[in-house]
């Protein structure tokens, strides 16, 4: 497998997870959308990163990666940057909290509808940017 096939792998799973998110929020499973979303994003950015011959680290949050090879994407795209480190880098804070709370936070208490909706447009938002850099993907 090529490193632009792996990329578009990853693109790939990454759309098929958003459906489980619109399940989730129908559900009001709405900190399970946020945890969710987080894999998403993540599968997203190192797809983008693999489509321009960058090995992602096995970590959750490459955002900076991206950042600093953004001379290997075009304008179109890196305007985009800011906007994508700001949603990965926020899902990553929640990420933990969301699936297993704290004993001041029960994840299924303290996560709104709007959150989930918020972050449903964020996602969405990360893959519309994900197919500009990899190319779309068929459903298989």
């Amino acid at each position: 497998m090529s490193t632009k096939e792996l990329a578009k792998s990853y693109l790939f799973k990454a759309k098929k997870r958003l459906k489980s998110l619109y399940l989730l929020f129908e559900e009001e499973d709405y900190s399970d959308v946020i945890r969710e979303a987080q894999e998403i994003v993540e599968l997203c950015l190192k797809g983008m990163l693999r489509k321009a011959g960058i090995e992602p680290p096995k970590v959750h949050e490459v955002s900076g990666l991206l950042l600093e090879y953004r001379d290997k994407y075009p304008q179109e795209v890196t305007r985009h940057f800011e906007e994508l480190a700001r949603i990965s880098k926020t899902l990553r804070k929640e990420r933990e909290l969301a699936f297993y709370g704290e004993i001041d936070f029960i994840p299924t208490e303290e996560y709104t509808k709007e959150d989930g909706e918020k972050t449903i447009r964020d996602v969405e938002f990360v893959i519309k940017v994900a197919e500009k850099v990899i190319g779309d993907v068929e459903d298989r």
